[in-house]
């Protein structure tokens, strides 16, 4: 298979559903071997991993947390018993607790900052010696919540909002090396994460009706994006934040 991105490397985070596994498709389609990292779901990804092996690419799935230093270390031992580089990271992975801030605890605090924001740094250093001089994509997925007050969503919101700051310094630092960082802020997608949602009818319905482009925010609408950034022609957009949500951010 010949692609875009032929013969590069992608660690997707999360990759096993939803938006994760949108992207590790897209990136494959442009011709990426895929590291698809999960958490619980091993079954999912490993359908994922023999689809994308259908295609003509190299893909294999890594369990691990990638919010837990220790975890982060044991995947990318696996990792390199299958690749010996990385051309692109995207942090997808992400969990959290729905309830309002006045009853979170300390427990949730970290829980949403590990997994959300601090993931992207481990995923990032431990990255660094096997991408190649001169270039490397590192990606990561935020939401509407780091900058808008959203219900129930108050801790990870905070923990994207500080996904984003990470993402900006991560720009200044590696970009003379090559490495370009972005987020990519993704409006409301009817996800499996979005069913835990107490107010899921309220929130699908009301970005309906004020997103300009249409209703429907699609994890393939996502997926495009991340490829977009994936491409040499974006290699001047560092530290940028490209949102994806039909316009609904621009509507009030």
């Amino acid at each position: 298979m010949s692609g875009a991105l032929s013969n590069q490397v992608a660690l997707v985070s999360g990759a096993a559903r939803g938006i994760g596994r949108a992207v590790a498709l897209k990136l494959a389609a442009a011709g990426c071997d895929i590291a698809a990292n999960y958490y619980n779901s091993a079954d999912e990804a490993e359908a994922l991993c023999a689809e994308i092996r259908s295609m003509g690419r190299r893909a294999v799935a890594i369990q691990a947390s990638v919010g837990i230093p220790a975890s982060v270390d044991e995947l990318f031992v696996e990792l390199r018993k299958h690749f010996d580089r990385i051309d692109i990271i995207v942090s997808n992975a992400a969990s959290g607790v729905l309830k309002p801030t006045t009853e979170m605890t300390l427990k949730h605090w970290r829980w949403c900052m590990e997994t959300n924001a601090l993931a992207l740094n481990l995923l990032a250093q431990r990255a660094l010696p096997l991408i190649p001089a001169g270039s490397g994509r590192i990606i990561a997925l935020s939401s509407l919540g780091a900058s808008r007050a959203m219900p129930h969503y108050g801790f990870i919101g905070a923990s994207k909002a500080a996904l984003e700051a990470l993402v900006r310094s991560l720009a200044q630092e590696l970009g003379p090396r090559g490495i370009r960082v972005n987020t990519v802020s993704a409006g409301v997608v009817d996800t499996d994460a979005l069913a835990y949602f107490p107010n899921r009818d309220e929130v699908l319905a009301g970005f309906a009706a004020r997103t300009p482009a249409g209703p429907v925010l699609t994890p393939q609408d996502v997926a495009d994006a991340v490829y977009l950034l994936c491409l040499p022609e974006a290699r001047m957009i560092n530290g940028a934040t490209l949102m994806v949500d039909g316009g609904f951010a621009i509507s009030g």
